[in-house]
């Protein structure tokens, strides 16, 4: 069915075109009388403003970019439904990409976005990014952009993120007041910030407690999975006997671990306790329920895109912008993996 468009209702109506547009929006200048005829007949006709012209007269898209490093992961998804709230409300379309943690694939979203004209991008980096030249693209083409928990800091952007190293050393803390003194660290990649900060934070706790940071005890995961859990839990098993506490990356990582130790019988917390991060929903429905630092994934999102609205607002109004970085609260939520006696 063919569109209605602004000349037709004009002529329908015996007066200009510019009048069907001052009346659809509420000029003053336009009588009563008209703006109730041009209304009427809009209604009647199910008329819809082209969006597409809309777009060329304010030069925007209405449409931002989103690109995280995995969907399904709840913490992801919980910081999606932030985003695309707010979003919402502001009238504006996601177009919400996954990188899959590559590199390669990240720089063809970020290059796809750009030719797609977004208004601005939010993006929480793969784990290969430890290249920024594709990024710094973004900057160039002066499109509004927010960085959101794995971030470059060599990135002049906006930032939401939470204290990385600050968290894990108090989940740390937790497992050395709970009696733990040989305690094993599950680690992300090297590229991540976040995985360096949460690992610097493990040495730091160690060092603040007097206890010998051994490199023996650091696993480093390449895909930060379940699976990965499970392995890593089985190798500690047979190379670190007496290991009797682990601070995991993730609480996917340490859900896996629990999920073997409860294979072989290994009693949590008592003999090993664990430790995670992010509060996944799955951290309370294991048995036993898992110790985790809870990030507040949808405020974060909700963060990123006001952040992302005010520098796009800015750049609409010829403004100046300032990025700044926000920095989220964490806590310990302590369950029974870490509930240990001695």
């Amino acid at each position: 069915m063919k569109e209605t468009t602004l000349k037709e209702i004009a002529k329908i109506l015996g007066i200009s075109i510019t009048t069907v547009s001052k009346a659809l929006k509420n000029y003053p200048d336009v009588s009563e009388k008209t703006r109730k005829s041009v209304l009427e007949l809009v209604e009647k006709l199910n008329y819809r403003p082209n969006s597409f012209a809309v777009n060329l007269r304010t030069k925007e898209s209405k449409t931002i970019g989103l690109i995280i490093p995995e969907v399904v992961h709840h913490f992801f998804s919980s910081v999606i439904k932030g985003i695309l709230a707010e979003a919402e409300k502001n009238g504006y379309l996601v177009i919400i990409l996954q990188s899959n943690e590559s590199l390669e694939l990240e720089k063809k979203q970020i290059a796809l976005l750009i030719n797609k004209r977004v208004d601005g991008i939010l993006m929480s980096l793969s784990n290969e990014s430890n290249n920024d030249d594709h990024i710094k693209e973004i900057i160039r083409k002066k499109i509004p952009f927010v960085q959101f928990d794995k971030i470059s800091k060599l990135i002049p952007s906006s930032k939401v993120i939470i204290n990385d190293q600050k968290a894990a050393m108090e989940a740390v803390q937790h497992l050395i007041d709970k009696g733990c003194r040989k305690i094993a660290h599950v680690r992300g990649p090297e590229n991540p910030q976040n995985a360096i900060d949460r690992f610097l934070g493990y040495k730091k706790a160690l060092e603040k407690n007097g206890i010998l940071y051994d490199s023996k005890l650091v696993y480093t995961c390449r895909n930060v999975t379940f699976e990965e859990g499970i392995t890593f839990a089985k190798q500690i098993l047979e190379e670190h006997s007496d290991v009797d506490g682990i601070f995991a990356i993730t609480d996917l990582v340490a859900v896996g671990i629990l999920a073997y130790f409860n294979d072989k019988g290994i009693p949590i917390p008592n003999q090993i306790a664990v430790i995670g991060f992010s509060n996944w929903f799955m951290s309370q429905v294991i048995s036993p329920k898992l110790s985790t630092v809870d990030q507040p994934s949808c405020e974060m999102g909700t963060l990123a895109f006001r952040l992302l609205l005010e520098e796009m607002l800015c750049k609409k109004e010829n403004k100046v912008f300032e990025p700044r970085t926000i920095e989220l609260k964490t806590k310990i939520i302590e369950r029974e993996s870490s509930l240990k006696t001695n």
